[in-house]
């Protein structure tokens, strides 16, 4: 087909089938105002103001996190409160928990939670605040969890959001005194248990884990007074320490490691113990893993080190959910580690439509050659993990402890043996193994290398790479590609162009060629004898994605539109190269909030998704023997969030928010039985049209199949 100039479109196929998306708001009868949420606790309509959304997020916490009820907590709880021992007032408890079970009573109030409005700016790097200097608010905290009323009352919990403060109450013969907590224990069974290493962890929640991980490296960067990307690694050595304490107990049985007791993190004494701990936990990751040398230390100071061992210790991160675990990591490494070479690191939606797209199996062989961060190979495995408990008929179930044992193991084979990364960055390259390490417990294949000067090329992944991962150049009768399935998001821009002719010259009978206009004909033609100066980097990763799958391999590519829709020959040339040698299998183009929010940059772009052709049917489509085929467009309008990332709502004709019922769900084990446990709250629905492209997609194939020979 073609423009209304009469130059041929990308999609130059006789019988174009354009799939457009159009999503109705759902028919849902109970929405609500623009300054209305739905209560965690209550499942009632509230407003949002003051410090609801902070009272929200640590009441999904209290369940999700610690194992309490909403059955026993209860908001704006009445306290009587003794001012001087004559007077009295009452104040309220923002939360209130109580032994479970029992009637919402002072007696059997057991935690008091005091939530503040989180402060404005309050997602930017601070410097936080220690006990002494938070006195005068915890002062509310202690009025409230001291009174001769409540003599069950054992914790508290005073935050903001962001700071978070934990007091212990212990009765004396002279009275009632508070011990400053790291954290606090987990629900009723774990109240009057052991501390330390025996102590019971618990699975994060995304927004708590987050929260956590965002304190640490705010701790570390304002209070040690370190740069941003130092106070990174800092924190991810500990990390590592973390999560090789809990595989090395799991798998030996001994005791773990990496632990707080409760008043070691307020003293000189105790801060000297943890790090020693946390060091030595530290020289055994180095031995085992080769991402480490020994110019990596621990430098900070002991104080910051058992800040966020008290921040961390009580988490299982390895029974804490893979996208969990991704969430958290990947808004701390877009912070800190954004590169100014052109990378974007691609947001989470469309990393998981191209995912949900591709659909990778256990046994397909998946590369990304421009890695990043990792955001295709987490969500790689976060997608492997759902078939397999979708098979198990566990979907939207926590994991019980024999399962996660069970697919972490495959995760990690899988990992071992049929994921694999690349980058030119070094730091990237080694937060993308830290990544993935995290969520698997091995640090993975990931090649520091040039993709795109590849075979070639002087940096350290190289020679490893060209064993396991060969090129297959189209027309190459000899060569063995191992790849199945690629998905990248290539570095581009005008600014980055690659000028070194010794990379250009592998591309020389591919995209790197001068094009023209035919002026008789009007087709594009390549120029005989021609060489360009210089391309851009996206241009060239096109030729090099597919050179490195197999034939009938699939591969995902996000792209500037202006490859997919520019008239000029140089970009229409490089669209007949992918004709000639690929199939077409959809393109979805993404709306400009896409990236304005997560790279700062005003960018359209498109997820183009295509499939090798093999050398028979690159023979049959030069004979003019091709069978026309349907391909599959979408033009996604919403992603969830506006350009300054606040969510997007689905409306009703009148404006008020669509909800949408959502189930929370937690494994709980008590005397060794493990049981569910279950509730289900209306929330606000995200206008996302991802996810429904997804399942348009999956409808689409469903009447056509893929073009093409099948692997």
């Amino acid at each position: 087909m073609t423009d209304d100039n009469g130059v041929d479109t990308l999609f130059d196929l006789e019988d174009d089938v354009a799939e457009g998306i159009d999503v109705d708001p759902a028919d849902d009868s109970e929405a609500l105002a623009e300054d209305e949420i739905v209560d965690y606790i209550t499942d009632l309509r509230i407003k949002e103001r003051g410090n609801e959304g902070v009272r929200q997020r640590i009441a999904r916490a209290l369940f999700l996190e610690y194992g309490i009820s909403v059955d026993d907590m209860e908001r704006d709880f009445p306290i009587p409160v003794s001012a001087d021992g004559r007077r009295r007032s009452t104040k309220r408890a923002d939360i209130a928990v109580f032994k479970p079970g029992s009637t919402h009573s002072l007696e059997n109030l057991e935690r008091v939670v005091v939530c503040k409005p989180e402060p404005k700016g309050g997602r930017a790097v601070t410097k936080i605040r220690t006990f002494t200097q938070a006195q005068k608010d915890l002062d509310e905290l202690q009025d409230l969890l001291g009174q001769p009323q409540t003599p069950n009352a054992q914790f508290g919990m005073w935050t903001n959001g962001l700071d978070f403060f934990f007091l212990h109450r212990e009765s004396t013969n002279f009275g009632v005194k508070f011990d400053p907590r790291a954290d606090w224990p987990l629900s009723h069974d774990s109240l009057s248990g052991t501390f330390g290493s025996a102590v019971r962890l618990r699975r994060g929640e995304a927004a708590m884990l987050k929260t956590a991980f965002r304190r640490c490296h705010n701790f570390v960067h304002g209070n040690e007074g370190l740069p941003k990307d130092a106070a990174f690694w800092q924190f991810l050595y500990v990390i590592f320490a973390k999560v090789y304490d809990e595989l090395e107990s799991r798998r030996l049985g001994i005791p773990r490691r990496f632990y707080a007791l409760p008043n070691e993190p307020f003293d000189d004494a105790g801060r000297e113990a943890i790090s020693d701990r946390v060091k030595a936990l530290f020289a055994d990751v180095k031995k085992k893993y080769k991402n480490f040398t020994e110019r990596d230390e621990i430098t900070m100071s002991n104080r910051a080190l058992a800040f966020i061992v008290g921040e961390l210790s009580s988490y299982d991160l390895a029974a804490t959910d893979i996208d969990v675990k991704g969430i958290a990591y990947q808004e701390l490494v877009g912070i800190n580690l954004r590169g100014d070479r052109g990378q974007y690191f691609t947001p989470r939606g469309a990393v998981e439509l191209m995912v949900e797209i591709l659909d990778p199996q256990e046994n397909d062989v998946v590369f990304d050659p421009a890695c990043g961060t990792g955001g295709f190979l987490r969500e790689t495995l976060r997608h492997l993990l759902k078939k397999w408990q979708a098979e198990e008929g566990t979907t939207g179930l926590p994991d019980t402890e024999e399962q996660l044992e069970t697919h972490r193991e495959r995760l990690a084979a899988y990992v071992e043996n049929h994921l694999y990364g690349a980058d030119f960055d070094p730091f990237l390259v080694r937060a993308t193994s830290m990544s993935v390490m995290l969520l698997t417990g091995v640090t993975g294949n990931v090649f520091y290398m040039d993709s795109l000067a590849f075979p070639h090329g002087h940096l350290s992944g190289v020679a490893e790479a060209r064993t396991r991962l060969p090129l297959a150049p189209i027309g190459d009768p000899t060569a063995r590609p191992v790849v199945d399935i690629l998905m990248t998001n290539p570095p581009f821009g005008t600014d980055i162009k690659i000028e070194d002719q010794d990379v250009l010259n592998h591309y020389r009978d591919g995209v790197a060629q001068p094009w023209s206009r035919n002026k008789e004909t009007g087709a594009v033609e390549a120029t005989p004898g021609g060489r360009v100066s210089a391309m851009s980097p996206e241009q060239l990763f096109i030729q090099r994605a597919v050179e490195w799958v197999k034939p009938s391999g699939k591969l995902g590519i996000v792209l500037p539109n202006g490859i997919l829709s520019n008239p000029g020959p140089s970009d229409e040339g490089i669209r007949r190269w992918i004709l000639d040698n690929c199939w077409v299998l959809a393109s979805i183009e993404l709306p400009v909030e896409t990236f304005v929010h997560d790279a700062n940059v005003n960018i359209l772009t498109s997820l183009l998704f295509l499939k090798r052709k093999t050398d028979r049917e690159r023979r049959a489509a030069n004979l003019g023997q091709q069978l026309d085929y349907p391909v599959f467009m979408a033009v996604a309008e919403k992603v969830g969030f506006d350009r300054r990332g606040n969510p997007v709502y689905k409306r009703r004709p009148d404006g008020e928010v669509i909800t949408e019922p959502r189930e929370y769900v937690e494994n709980v084990r008590r005397n060794g039985v493990q049981t569910v446990r279950r509730i289900t709250r209306r929330e606000k629905a995200i206008d996302n049209d991802l996810p429904v492209i997804a399942e348009r997609y999956r409808e689409f194939r469903k009447q056509h199949p893929e073009p093409g020979e099948t692997r």
